[in-house]
């Protein structure tokens, strides 16, 4: 029934993503939210009374689990965020999408191992053949390929993961059951055999300019690290690998000529501190895809080898301890949530037991316990 609330409050106007999620942090239930008085929906920063005033008037119109049912007409495959199946990597980021429509094969997947390849829609030779090359190699290494099923350098990505049986997810600007670019529609049905189509965008919505710079957030939210093709100095996939950097993913760009235009985009990147490629081999061993031994296999290897050994905790280390379990890394936001402390204080806290190896970093401000 959560669900029906998230469609409910998104039909708010003032209610965006970055709002929506510090509301849905406060109360950890959209449906308690719903109901909730006033003076609590007061205390979330960024609600003031002229949003009140909206909230109370959506309370007399709307009623959630009719919009769920008018919803799930046209749009019946679709995540929110309190769904087990939304992608807990993309809630992190600040702005996440309140509603993710999906149309494949791919039940679930390891997200650590989540890979995007960006670029521009006219890469060179070079480009082109690298762009399938690394597809391939992330495919056959075990990671999930994630692109944007564009013309260029994402539709190389896509066929070079596909070509090795691997899995790709592409984010799309359109409505999941359209193909954009329509050329694209053999690649659409191979990626949807295997893979998977998502989108934030309902059934039916057309292409937009608008959507695409939104997309691209949802590329770089998705994955653990994001790489760059070809880009000129202008192009949405520097978009992505900013956003990227902001989310705390790591960055790679391919190096190429100073006289091509499609490069001058990456050796900015590499120039403002981006990882260089500089083959294929590198390039795994920093994604942590080591010959027989993954970075899963690695971690659990570290906790059977390694008995931590740890002093007597402070009382908000133990609960952030306690928050943070042993499989899957957990966010940073997800902490905050949990242990319900100022986020300064949970930082420092963070840092004390990492220093004393009771727990470990991954990217995107994710941690994961050892012990």
């Amino acid at each position: 029934m959560e669900q029906a609330y998230w469609l409910a409050w998104a039909k708010i106007p003032q209610i965006g993503p970055v709002l929506l999620k510090r509301i849905y942090q406060r109360f950890g239930s959209l449906a308690v939210a719903w109901d909730a008085p006033d003076l609590d929906l007061l205390e979330v920063e960024g609600i003031g009374r002229q949003t009140i005033t909206s909230i109370v008037a959506a309370r007399l119109e709307v009623d959630p689990s009719k919009v769920l049912e008018d919803y799930q007409q046209n749009n019946p495959y679709f995540w929110t965020p309190s769904d087990p199946g939304y992608p807990k990597l993309l809630w992190e980021i600040p702005d996440p999408p309140l509603v993710l429509h999906y149309l494949g094969n791919l039940t679930a997947w390891t997200e650590r191992s989540t890979v995007g390849i960006v670029g521009t829609r006219n890469p060179s030779g070079y480009g082109r053949r690298w762009a399938q090359k690394i597809g391939k190699a992330l495919a056959e290494n075990g990671f999930t390929v994630v692109s944007g099923m564009a013309d260029g350098v994402d539709a190389e990505a896509h066929r070079g993961c596909l070509e090795s049986q691997g899995h790709a997810i592409a984010v799309v600007g359109t409505g999941v059951d359209l193909v954009y670019p329509p050329k694209n529609q053999s690649l659409y049905q191979e990626i949807i055999k295997s893979g998977l189509v998502v989108s934030e965008y309902t059934n039916g919505t057309r292409p937009d300019r608008a959507h695409f710079p939104a997309r691209n957030r949802i590329i770089a939210g998705l994955c653990r690290a994001i790489i760059v093709i070809e880009a000129p100095e202008k192009s949405g996939a520097l978009i992505t690998a900013h956003q990227a950097n902001e989310y705390c993913r790591d960055v790679f760009a391919l190096p190429g000529s100073l006289d091509a235009p499609q490069s001058l985009g990456c050796l900015k990147l590499i120039n403002n501190g981006a990882q260089i490629i500089l083959g294929i081999d590198e390039l795994m061993l920093s994604l942590g895809a080591m010959p027989g031994l993954d970075r899963e296999s690695q971690i659990e290897a570290t906790q059977i080898s390694r008995q931590v050994q740890l002093p007597l905790l402070e009382p908000v280390q133990q609960r952030i301890l306690e928050a943070i379990a042993f499989g899957e890394p957990v966010g940073f936001d997800r902490i905050v949530e949990t242990v319900k402390l100022p986020t300064g204080e949970i930082s420092g806290a963070l840092l004390q037991l990492e220093l004393m190896g009771a727990i470990a970093q991954s990217p995107g401000m994710r941690y994961q316990r050892l012990g």
